[in-house]
């Protein structure tokens, strides 16, 4: 999947059109499908009894192709039908036709003696809560800890939103160990808690031609160096300090290790200069920081204008440990009021909960919007899933949004008319729970400036800065501190650095 492509819902029904449209025989798709999914469970697993639970659609119908391979493989095949064989209709009847062995009630009786269960009850596009005996199978399933395979995603989780889909007294999924999905995957693969319960991700060809993508223009990926790294800003032979960019981090008077990192994240990303624009009464702790980066004085607002007004400063963060005042807040007006690279994080976003309109209608230039859970909430209180909130979020704004979280979303301004639903957005897979520490986001905007003071386009640097950001998390591991991740930076640029086109 080089393109990282995610396709809705509605999109993957108009993939499946098209490929019918174009010659491609529904009932080969899901003899393709079906083939798949024995081929995943082959390829776990010795052959062992398994119950496989089939929907009244083509999800189920799906399973019935899963079902009578593995029983022509010798597997022992247990499969239960939530409806009655003389309902299903189209692809779905034709393959139960098939089927040779007898269809069972769906009930959590089927699941006895079975250690691996193929959950074929609903796709992506169910649109209501499981509810009934489906439920009861599933309560079954998790409670007995089964092994489960998923077809396409785990019954009662929504492929666009990940969502668990929960009414007054119905609602639940399976826990799966592996979900077999086709030609591309949802964003629900990816955003939580679908992509805790989808195990590990099957992306299997089912021959759906990938020309069908250009009549769909999908406008969600996730995230990956493939989407970026064509202009990340590496150094050329001729390259020095001042051709890098010079980034400048408002530092606070109190929370001064907030700015201190998010410096050490720009010059580890590149940034040929970082200034920290300190308080006076602080300017002794910063400069006894790293020798490498800049600290300058500013008393007041109209010292911070002046030192913008260098053009050779053309990147600015402002947020990491700046306090909630009326100075943060001014700082932040003036940052954008130069048309410069803006990113704004943490309390600069927070100094804005009262009135958010003023902070958007100040963007001009580049600017990227980090926020968090409880941050975005204050400024953009809406409903809905991560994907649509940092859409719409973007779409308000005029900001590039990048909504922190283990699911973090970039979402860029384009598109998309009021709701911004058509807007660009990209879901980051990378990253660990040990992220979950002090400093690590502001490493991270830290990162996001360098790129940016080095020229890369803003929805670029958000992208590439949070995939970087994951990486390390992975790769350091259990005991990470903030500190640790601008020292670990320079190793996996290396790697990438080997992966980037030839120019």
């Amino acid at each position: 999947m080089a393109d990282n492509v995610l396709l809705t819902v509605d999109e993957m029904v108009e993939a499946d059109a098209a490929a019918v449209a174009g010659g491609v025989a529904s009932l080969d798709l899901m003899e393709a499908a079906g083939g798949a999914i024995a081929a995943a469970i082959q390829d776990r697993w010795e052959s062992r009894p398994v119950a496989v639970l089939c929907g009244p659609g083509n999800n189920g119908g799906d399973g019935f192709v899963t079902a009578r391979l593995l029983a022509e493989a010798g597997w022992p095949v247990r499969l239960a039908l939530l409806g009655a064989t003389d309902k299903l209709t189209g692809d779905a009847a034709v393959n139960a036709g098939k089927w040779q062995g007898e269809v069972e009630e769906l009930a959590p009786e089927v699941l006895d003696g079975q250690p691996l269960v193929v959950d074929a009850l609903f796709g992506a596009g169910l649109a209501r809560p499981v509810e009934g005996r489906a439920l009861a199978v599933i309560e079954e399933i998790n409670g007995r800890k089964l092994a489960c395979v998923a077809v396409d995603i785990p019954s009662g989780v929504h492929g666009d939103s990940g969502a668990i889909m929960a009414g007054e007294k119905a609602g639940g999924a399976p826990q799966a160990t592996v979900t077999v999905t086709f030609f591309r995957p949802k964003p629900g693969h990816f955003l939580l808690p679908g992509r805790g319960l989808a195990g590990d991700l099957v992306v299997a060809d089912i021959g759906i031609p990938e020309t069908v993508l250009a009549g769909i223009g999908p406008r969600t990926r996730v995230n990956g160096p493939e989407l970026w790294i064509a202009g990340f800003p590496w150094p050329d032979a001729e390259a020095h300090k001042y051709t890098r960019g010079h980034a400048v981090v408002v530092g606070g008077s109190e929370m001064t290790g907030a700015a201190r990192l998010a410096a050490m994240g720009a010059r580890r990303s590149g940034a040929g200069l970082v200034t920290i624009a300190s308080p006076p009464g602080a300017f002794a702790v910063y400069a006894a920081e790293e020798p490498g980066t800049l600290v300058k004085s500013v008393e007041d607002i109209a010292g911070f204008r002046d030192l913008l007004g260098d053009a050779r400063k053309n990147a600015v963060l402002v947020g990491p440990g700046a306090g909630i005042s009326a100075d943060t807040r001014d700082k932040v007006l003036a940052a954008l009021e130069t048309g410069k690279a803006v990113v704004v994080d943490a309390d600069g976003l927070s100094v804005f909960a009262d009135d958010p309109e003023c902070l958007f209608k100040a963007v001009k230039g580049p600017c990227l919007l980090t926020p968090h859970e409880g941050e975005f909430k204050r400024l953009f209180p809406m409903e809905g899933d991560k994907l649509s909130r940092a859409r719409n979020a973007a779409q308000r704004s005029g900001a590039v949004v990048l909504l922190k979280g283990p699911d973090t979303v970039i979402a860029a301004p384009d598109g998309g008319g009021d709701t911004g639903g058509n807007a660009r957005a990209v879901i980051n897979a990378t990253g660990s729970p040990d992220l979950a520490t002090a400093g690590s986001g502001d490493v991270l905007a830290g990162m996001a400036l360098g790129l940016l003071s080095q020229g890369m386009d803003v929805f670029d640097a958000a992208c590439a800065s949070a995939w970087l950001h994951g990486i390390l998390g992975e790769r350091i591991g259990s005991g990470l501190i903030a500190e640790d991740l601008p020292a670990a930076l320079p190793g996996v640029l290396r790697e990438l650095r080997k992966k980037a086109p030839l120019t």
